[in-house]
C-alpha cells in the first residue's frame, strides 16, 4: 500500500503531456494471407482515418488518448470492427485486420464480423476482447472467472474456478491456444476433473477468446462441453515493450518486441504472495504458485507463419498449523478439521507446441506439433506427524504426459468451404500410490507403482455452403476417433462422430440457428490407467468406453450493429452415455463433485446415462456512448442415473437458475466504473453417513467423514448471490501509462450455504472425545460451512 500511494502522488504531480497516440498495422486476407491494399480504416464516431497501402499497411495519426472502435472495411470483403483498442502515448497501437471476401449481392447482410459466427461455428459462440477481461468486477483478471459472466456458466461460491458449462463437469471443456491445446487454465488443478483457485493464463497476453458452447467444429476432438479458443496478441514489431502489474495477492511482468526483422516475442512471468495473505489472517493453509507464459511468431517469408508457446506453472501447497489468539470455538474446530483433511500437495505442469501455416492462393495448410504434462503430489500424515511412516495415511504422485500431432488442410473454392485432417497422439501414465485410508473399512491397503501408455488417433472431413445471397448457411462434417484403451475404443468407427449446422437469415441482422451432433470423450487418465493390486488394469479389462453425448440445439439472434448490441436465445438438450460409474460404491463419476484431490482412481464402469437441457438468453452491448454491458440468463437441468439406484438424479452441476448481469460506463479523465451481479440456484449435495464416519475405527484411519452414498445429491443447498464492484483510473503520459483499480467481491459480504461439516468433538487438548455411551465411537459434530467474505484488491498496472 506505501509502494501504491508512493507512485500514484509522483505521476499526480507529473507535468501533462500533450503527445497524440497512432495506431498502425496490416490487413490481410486470411485465405491466401495475401494484403488487401486500399482498405479504409476508420476509427468510428471520429473524423480519423486512413487507407492501406499496397502491402497492407495503415498507420493514423494524431490520435487522442482514449478507448476506440476501429472498423476496416473494403469493397468485395466482409466488414470487421474490433472494439475497445485503447490507445496511449508511450507506443503506438499494433492493430492487424484479416478481411474475408464477400460473395453476398445484399448489402444489409453486411454486419460487424465481430459478433458473426465461422462457418464452422454459426451458433453458441460468445467472444470477448482483451478489454473486457481485463476490466471485469470481480475477475481479478483472471479469464477463469470472466467467463462466468457468460450465458450457460455456472461458477461455485467459493474460491475455486470450475467452469460448469451447460450442466456438464469441469472436465468436458478443452482449451486451445492460438490452434495448440492446453490442457490446464488453472492453478492447483484436480487431476481428473479440472478447476482450481487461481488462473495461470496472463490476461496481458489475450487478445480474445472465444467460448463455443455447442456445434463444436468437426478439428477439435475430446470433450463434451465446450471448446475454449483463446488468441494471444502477437509481439510488437516496432520496439521492445513492458507491463508490471502489481496485485493483492500477485506480481505480473510482462515483455514483449521484435527479435530481427521477421520474429515477434511475447513473454509473461508471475509470481503469487498468497501465502503471506493467508497466513496473516489465520488461514490453515499456505499456497504458492508461479506461472510463464512464452510466444514466439516468425514470418518465413509472405506464405509461410510459424508460431511458438509454451506455458507453465508451479504449484506448492503446505499447511499453516500456527494457532491465531483470537479464534472462537466452532473456527478453532473448522481449523482442526482442514488441518486433519487438506494434504501437503505439490503440483506442476506445462504445455509447448509449434503450429506452421503454409498459405497457397485457396486456402492453407495448418500442422501443430506439441506436448503437455501435468505432475501431481499429494502426502497426508495422521495428525500431520511424519516423524512416524505409520502415521501415512496416504503418499500419491501420478503424471500425465501426451505428444500430439495434427494436419489440417482448408479449402476455399466456388463458395465452399472445405476442411480435413488427421490427429495421433501418443501418452503416457504414471503413477505411485500408497493408501491406507480409501479402503480403510475393508482393512486393505493399496500399493501400486505402475506406467500405462496409451495412442489415439482420428481424422475429420467437413464442408459448409452459402446459399441464396449468404443468406442460408448449411454446415456438415463427420470424424472418427479411436484409441487402444479398450476393445471397443480401437475401433474409430464405433466412434463415429456426425454433425450438421444451419444458419438462416430472417430479415436483415437476424437469424434463426440449429445443430444436432454426436460428440466423443474419452475417460480421464485416473480412470484408464487405474490398477489394482495384481498389477490389472481394471478399467481396460472392464472395456472402458469413451463418453458419447448427442446435442440438439436450437436458437436466434439478433443484431443491431450501429448500437454494437447482440440479443441471443437457445435451446439445447445434451444426452450423456457410457459415462464412467464406480464400482465401488456404484456412483456416476458425475455425480461426485470436483473438488481438490484426484477423481477418478478406481474401478469403474461404463453404464452411467445423464442428461442436461435448457434454455440460455443472452444481451449483449459492446462499448457504445461509453456505456458497455452483458445480461445472461440460464435455466438447466443436469442429471445422471447411478447403477445402484432407479431413475435420474440431479448431479453435482445442477444449478438449475443461473443469472449475470455485468455493466459499467466510461466517464471523463479516464475514469471507469464496473459492476457485476449474479445469482446461481442451490446445487445438490450428498450427506454424512453419521454411523460409518463416528466409528473410531473409521475415522482413525480417514481422519474424515464417510459419505452417505443412499442418498446421492439428496439435499439441495440454498441460492448463492454477489455483487463486484470495480473503480478504473487511467493516466497517459509521454513515455509511460498507468492504471490503477480498486476491485470490491462480494460488496455485501454474503455467506453463501456450504455442505456442512462433520467434525469430532475435542477437549482443551485437542484429543478426539468418546462417545460415553458406545466406546467403539467418537463424538462427532456437524459445524455450519458458509463461503464467502468482502475481499477488496488493489492493483496497480505500469507500462512503458
Amino acid at each position: 500500500m506505501r509502494i501504491f500511494l508512493l507512485v500514484l502522488s509522483l505521476f499526480t504531480f507529473s507535468a501533462t503531456t500533450y503527445s497524440q497516440g497512432v495506431i498502425r498495422g496490416k490487413i490481410t486476407n486470411p485465405v491466401n494471407n495475401e494484403p488487401v491494399a486500399f482498405a479504409n480504416v476508420l476509427l468510428l464516431n471520429t473524423e480519423l482515418g486512413a487507407i492501406s497501402d499496397e502491402q497492407g499497411f495503415y498507420e493514423i495519426t494524431n490520435v487522442p488518448p482514449g478507448l476506440y472502435n476501429v472498423r476496416a472495411s473494403f469493397v468485395g470483403y466482409k466488414t470487421k470492427t474490433q472494439f475497445e483498442i485503447q490507445v496511449t502515448l508511450a507506443r503506438p497501437v499494433q492493430l492487424d485486420f484479416v478481411l474475408t471476401e464477400d460473395a453476398s449481392e445484399l448489402s444489409e447482410v453486411v454486419v460487424s464480423s465481430e459478433f458473426s459466427r465461422s462457418e464452422e461455428t454459426p451458433l453458441s459462440v460468445r467472444k470477448l476482447n482483451a478489454n473486457e477481461i481485463e476490466r471485469y468486477p470481480g475477475g481479478n483478471r483472471d479469464i477463469s472467472r470472466v467467463i462466468q459472466a457468460l450465458p450457460g456458466v455456472a461458477s461455485t461460491p467459493s474460491f475455486r474456478n470450475d467452469i460448469l458449462i451447460r450442466g456438464g463437469a469441469p472436465n468436458e471443456n478443452k482449451f486451445f491456444i492460438d490452434e495448440i491445446e492446453v490442457p490446464v487454465i488453472n492453478h492447483f488443478a484436480t487431476q481428473g476433473s479440472s478447476g482450481g483457485p487461481v488462473g495461470i493464463l496472463n490476461v496481458n497476453l489475450i487478445k480474445n477468446v472465444d467460448l463455443i458452447a455447442g456445434g463444436f467444429p468437426t478439428n477439435r476432438m475430446n470433450a463434451l462441453s465446450s471448446f475454449f479458443e483463446f488468441q494471444l496478441k502477437e509481439g510488437r514489431r516496432d520496439k521492445m515493450a513492458t507491463q508490471l502489474t502489481v496485485g493483492a495477492s500477485e506480481l505480473t511482468l510482462s515483455n514483449e518486441g521484435p527479435i530481427g526483422e521477421k520474429t515477434t516475442y511475447l513473454l509473461s512471468a508471475r509470481r503469487s504472495y498468497l501465502q503471506g495473505l493467508f497466513k496473516l489472517i489465520g488461514l490453515p493453509f499456505l499456497p504458492t504458485f508461479n506461472d510463464f507464459q512464452l510466444k514466439t511468431t516468425t514470418k518465413i517469408n509472405e506464405k509461410t507463419e510459424l508460431t511458438f508457446i509454451g506455458v507453465g506453472a508451479i504449484d506448492k501447497f503446505v499447511l499453516n498449523e500456527d494457532i491465531p489468539d483470537d479464534e472462537t470455538e466452532e473456527e478453532r474446530e473448522n481449523r482442526l478439521y482442514l488441518l486433519n483433511v487438506l494434504p501437503v500437495q505439490n503440483q506442476w505442469n506445462y504445455a509447448t507446441g509449434v503450429r506452421l501455416k503454409r498459405f497457397r492462393e485457396n486456402g492453407f495448410w495448418t500442422f501443430v506439433l506439441s506436448r503437455n504434462m501435468l505432475n501431481n503430489q499429494s502426502v497426508k500424515y495422521s495428525g500431520n506427524d511424519d516423524s512416524n511412516e505409520d502415521n501415512l495415511l496416504f503418499n500419491y504422485l501420478s503424471q500425465e504426459s501426451e505428444n500430439k500431432f495434427r494436419a489440417e488442410n482448408s479449402i476455399f473454392k466456388n463458395g465452399y468451404t472445405f476442411k480435413y485432417g488427421v490427429n495421433y497422439e501418443y501418452s503416457r501414465y504414471y503413477i505411485n500410490n500408497f493408501d491406507r485410508a480409501t479402503l480403510a473399512s475393508s482393512g486393505q491397503v493399496i500399493s501400486v507403482e505402475s506406467t500405462s501408455n496409451y495412442n489415439m488417433y482420428g481424422g475429420f472431413l467437413s464442408a459448409s455452403k452459402n446459399l441464396y445471397d449468404e443468406r442460408l448457411l448449411i454446415t456438415g462434417g463427420i470424424r472418427i476417433d479411436g484409441a487402444d484403451f479398450g476393445e471397443t475404443a480401437q475401433n474409430p468407427f464405433n466412434q463415429l462422430s456426425p454433425r450438421v449446422s444451419f444458419s438462416y437469415q430472417l430479415r436483415p441482422n437476424l437469424f434463426a440457428t440449429a445443430n444436432a451432433g454426436i460428440y466423443y470423450q474419452k475417460p480421464s487418465y485416473t480412470v484408464l490407467g487405474f490398477q489394482d493390486q495384481d498389477g490389472q488394469l481394471v478399467n481396460q479389462l472392464n472395456d472402458v468406453l469413451f463418453i458419447r453425448n448427442s446435442q440438439l440445439i436450437g436458437g436466434i439472434e439478433w443484431l443491431v450493429p450501429e448500437k454494437n448490441r447482440r440479443f441471443t436465445a437457445e435451446v439445447f438438450y445434451k444426452k450423456y452415455s457410457n459415462y464412467p460409474s464406480s464400482l465401488r460404491n456404484g456412483i456416476s463419476l458425475a455425480n461426485l463433485g470436483a473438488d481438490f484431490g484426484v477423481i477418478g482412481n478406481e474401478p469403474v464402469e461404463s453404464n452411467s446415462e445423464g442428461r442436461a437441457y435448457g434454455l440460455e438468453m443472452l444481451a449483449q452491448q459492446r462499448l457504445f456512448d461509453n456505456f458497455y454491458g452483458i445480461a445472461a440468463l440460464t435455466l438447466v437441468r443436469s442429471e445422471f442415473t447411478n447403477p445402484n439406484t432407479d431413475g435420474y438424479v440431479p448431479s453435482s452441476w445442477d444449478n438449475r437458475f443461473i443469472i449475470s448481469l455485468t455493466a459499467g460506463r466510461r466517464f471523463g479523465n479516464n475514469w471507469e466504473v464496473g459492476a457485476r451481479w449474479r445469482f446461481l440456484g442451490g446445487t445438490p449435495y450428498t450427506p454424512y453417513d453419521y454411523e460409518e464416519s463416528s466409528l473410531i475405527s473409521n475415522w482413525d484411519l480417514r481422519n474424515q467423514p464417510i459419505l452417505d452414498y443412499d442418498q446421492i445429491n439428496a439435499i439441495r443447498l440454498k441460492g448463492f448471490h454477489q455483487l463486484d464492484l470495480r473503480l478504473d483510473k487511467k493516466y497517459y503520459f509521454k513515455k509511460w501509462n498507468l492504471n490503477w483499480y480498486i476491485d470490491i467481491q462480494n460488496v455485501y459480504n454474503f455467506k453463501a450455504e456450504q455442505p456442512p461439516l462433520l467434525v469430532p468433538k475435542r477437549d482443551g487438548e485437542g484429543n478426539i472425545l468418546v462417545d460415553s455411551a458406545d466406546p467403539t465411537r467418537y463424538q462427532l459434530n456437524y459445524l455450519n460451512n458458509p463461503a464467502g467474505t468482502v475481499l477488496p484488491t488493489v492493483g496497480l498496472i505500469v507500462e512503458f
